[in-house]
């Protein structure tokens, strides 16, 4: 498909000042600049990463189902036996018993030191033995 070309009464208009401006520049108040082109090729190493990602995923695509054996799967039991429960359900009682112990029942009680010290004739006979 060629481009067609707008006829000259299509284009936009141009204000006189921009036009003169336009005309008056001249390339030669332009500094120079250089380019450099940033264009980074592939290593060698990533092309050959490349090539074997490439083969990798074209084996698995072409791939016959048929070279595969049949297997069966043995399935585990990892749940605990019986006992194994009734054993934890026993702790978890004792636990929650202790969590949820009711101190308001216990009855108030005065400790009485019952070790009386000894006497003075007590004493004595002691240092005289």
């Amino acid at each position: 498909m060629a481009a067609v070309t707008p006829a000259l009464k299509d284009l936009p208009k141009v204000s006189d000042d921009l036009k003169t401006q336009l005309e008056a520049f001249s390339q030669d108040k332009m500094k120079h600049a250089s380019t450099q082109e940033k264009i980074v090729l592939p290593s060698a190493e990533d092309v050959a990463a490349e090539k074997t990602q490439k083969a990798l995923l074209e084996g698995v695509e072409a791939f016959d189902q048929g070279k595969l054996k049949h297997t069966t799967t043995q399935e585990k039991n990892p749940l605990p036996d019986k006992s194994a429960i009734d054993a934890e359900k026993g702790q978890q009682k004792f636990i929650a018993g202790i969590e949820n112990f009711d101190t308001s029942k216990l009855n108030h009680i005065v400790t009485e030191e019952k070790n009386p010290l000894p006497t003075k004739e007590a004493i004595a006979q002691e240092k005289t033995a």
